[in-house]
């Protein structure tokens, strides 16, 4: 994906329609549920989100191999095909909710939460996906607008990630600064605070107002806006803006024929269909035939969306497939009533229409949902539950239904209470499609239908409304606490009870899992120039389980192992399946708020019925199998430690992986099988 949006991101700047710095992706990771710019973020999982991060940024900037955009042979060298930004960075996920907005926003986080949720995403952008941008975000973080922080700027993405590029402020955040909170006296001040923090560039015009005088009142050195403007050069020179003739260089050739060419709308399908979440599936109902569904109705203020589909920053569809559309392609005689005005459905004035149509149809598709006048950048939601009378459309047409059978889609960025659709009989399946983008309606249609089998899972916990009257958005704690009554966040600490969990996903088929390879002991080594094993264990034989070692006394070279898996397709459908590998850590003495379960590999396999393949699952113990103390450093715990294949929704399966130091020094680690 990333490789054609740069592809045609090239084609229009070659006709003067599109510049060659995309600020993108969004790569907070989705701590709550309301937040009204989850739309843009891949998940709440921060090694989901990262890997996500380090392709998408990679298909971005990477010149690769004939330079037509579309060979993934071949590099060349630090050349850019456009610079692509990892945004916002960092603890950045209020907008606008119950009066807090994120310029006033100020976001406490503990150095814990800071190191295993928050920054994950960022750090992989900047040292794997080599991202050529980091935009800091408005809000404060402990006290300090993050775009003045020269811990967070300078200390961290400069020096201890080795950002090959420039920092840029979102728009007008010095501004905002020193304007909504007052944080400098002058406008002179704020600009020198966020060169000297490490920012290079602003969004907005403060740096071209106030530098000069920041400067000549020896606020800032003239040095530190040199340094800033060589950083922002470097990116240009890399882009190619310095080397002559624009057409007689890679990607000069590209012009409007590459802008929505064949390949890349197949694409645009593909990927709505990969991100399709099968959510229930009672009694087999999907996929349906078009054998015996001859009259079809579609119900809903999404069933007919166009716009909607393609969420926020999007740029301008090749065409869309609304849900309608896609469904008439298999179905003769289709009829569509809105039930509502809007998403927003205000009124209950046509939901008896509604009723009417679904009561005499063979199959009934309802499609609700969410849309920008909901969740969108400025605008949280305060609540889980469908707009206005949309649960009232739903259960009335679900309860008019004799002979037919339902089928609920529901269309948004970010989960619903959908508790009470998913406890009535009469709705046979639920999907969730995000917003699908242009061609959503063809993916719609077709996991309907069964011309594709649906594989995608979850990239968020489904919570009740009750999360959300429990738990304030501003809290930014992560772990669980009994004392404050507070549940905790996202399927790594939340203790409640859920509609749906992280990574659940149905498909037409059924899959089996085996556990064909994996080591039962790991032996790490201790640095001797540090902390030889000897003085951490003085008795080597007395290594105590639950002792945390900081990985800073451990050789972490060839610390990683694999799992292979094996996967068996049982059902009656080709179909893919995505392998979730989560950990369960050891119990620790010293660290506090370990998570539940954790994210540590992912893969998608196709698998043809009635066939096994295998995928191979590799594993770093220091940066994977750690835990975060309080003081935001992350050890190794001495003991059993379990992963577990397959989410909770599936049948899981589980593997003991007991992790100890061995007697010798200096070396990596050791695998016993």
């Amino acid at each position: 994906m990333g490789r054609v949006v740069s592809t045609e991101a090239r084609a229009m700047h070659n006709v003067g329609l599109a510049g060659l710095t995309f600020w993108s992706p969004n790569v907070n990771v989705f701590r709550d549920p309301r937040w009204g710019r989850g739309q843009e973020t891949p998940g709440e999982d921060p090694l989901l989100v990262s890997k996500y991060a380090i392709n998408y940024v990679r298909g971005l900037q990477e010149v690769v191999g004939s330079h037509d955009g579309n060979s993934s042979a071949g590099g060349d060298g630090d050349k850019l095909k456009v610079s692509s930004c990892c945004k916002h960075y960092t603890a950045y996920d209020v907008d606008n909710w119950n009066g807090v907005d994120r310029f006033h926003f100020d976001a406490q986080v503990t150095l814990q939460d800071l190191e295993d949720t928050y920054q994950p995403p960022f750090k992989s952008c900047v040292e794997e996906g080599h991202v050529s941008s980091v935009m800091c975000s408005y809000n404060r973080v402990n006290g300090i607008p993050a775009c003045a922080d020269p811990n967070l700027l300078k200390g961290i993405v400069r020096d201890q990630w080795n950002l090959d590029g420039y920092i840029v402020s979102d728009c007008d955040s010095i501004e905002v600064y020193y304007d909504s909170i007052h944080y400098t006296s002058t406008p002179e001040d704020a600009v020198a605070l966020a060169l000297k923090a490490g920012l290079n560039m602003n969004c907005g015009d403060y740096l071209g107002k106030y530098t000069q005088n920041a400067v000549e009142s020896n606020k800032v050195e003239e040095s530190v806006v040199d340094q800033a403007l060589i950083y922002n050069y470097i990116v240009l020179m890399r882009l190619g803006f310095f080397d002559g003739d624009p057409t007689a260089l890679p990607f000069g050739q590209l012009g409007p024929s590459d802008v929505c060419t064949d390949d890349h709308q197949t694409l645009a399908v593909e990927a709505a269909k990969q991100g399709i979440v099968l959510l229930d599936n009672g009694g087999a109902l999907l996929p349906l035939s078009t054998n015996t569904t001859k009259n079809l109705a579609v119900i809903g203020p999404n069933g007919n969306a166009t716009q909607v589909m393609i969420s926020n920053y999007a740029g301008v569809p090749c065409h869309y497939t609304s849900p309608l559309q896609g469904l008439q392609k298999y179905v003769q005689t289709v009829t569509y009533e809105t039930g509502c005005e809007d998403v927003g459905c205000g009124s209950n004035d046509r939901i008896a229409a509604a009723v009417k149509v679904a009561a005499t149809a063979d199959a009934v598709v309802v499609v609700v949902g969410l849309d920008q006048s909901v969740e969108r950048e400025g605008l949280d939601r305060v609540n889980l539950t469908l707009p206005g009378f949309q649960e009232k459309l739903v259960t009335e047409v679900a309860n008019a239904v004799i002979n037919g059978s339902v089928v609920l889609v529901i269309m948004s960025a970010g989960p619903i209470d959908v508790s009470f659709a998913k406890n009535n009989s009469k709705i046979g399946a639920i999907l969730w499609v995000g917003y699908p983008g242009q061609a959503g309606g063809d993916a719609i249609a077709q996991v309907i239908f069964g011309d594709y089998n649906p594989g995608g899972r979850s990239p968020f916990t489904w919570y009740p409304q009750k999360y959300v009257d429990q738990v304030p958005m501003t809290d930014m704690n992560m772990r669980a606490n009994a004392t404050r009554n507070f549940p905790g966040r996202t399927y790594r600490f939340y203790n409640g009870e859920s509609i749906y969990e992280f990574g659940h996903g149905l498909s037409y088929s059924t899959f089996s899992k085996f556990i064909t390879s994996a080591p039962t002991t790991i032996l790490l080594n201790s640095l001797p120039s540090k902390y030889p094993t000897s003085i951490l264990f003085p008795n080597f034989t007395s290594q105590l389980n639950g002792q945390d070692i900081d990985i800073s006394a451990i050789n972490c070279t060839n610390s990683q192992f694999q799992v292979v898996i094996g996967v068996k397709n049982d059902g009656p459908m080709d179909g893919a399946h995505v392998v979730l590998v989560f950990w369960k850590p050891a119990s620790s003495q010293g660290v506090v708020g370990t998570p539940n379960v954790q994210l540590v590999g992912f893969k998608r396999v196709e698998v043809k019925r009635g066939k096994t393949e295998t995928v191979a699952v590799r594993i770093d113990v220091c940066k994977k199998l750690s835990l975060v103390g309080g003081d935001g450093r992350r050890k190794v715990v001495i003991g059993q430690h379990t992963l577990v294949v397959g989410s909770s929704s599936e049948r899981p399966i589980r593997h003991h992986l007991d992790i100890r130091m061995g007697q010798s020094e200096g070396g990596g680690g050791e695998l016993l099988m």
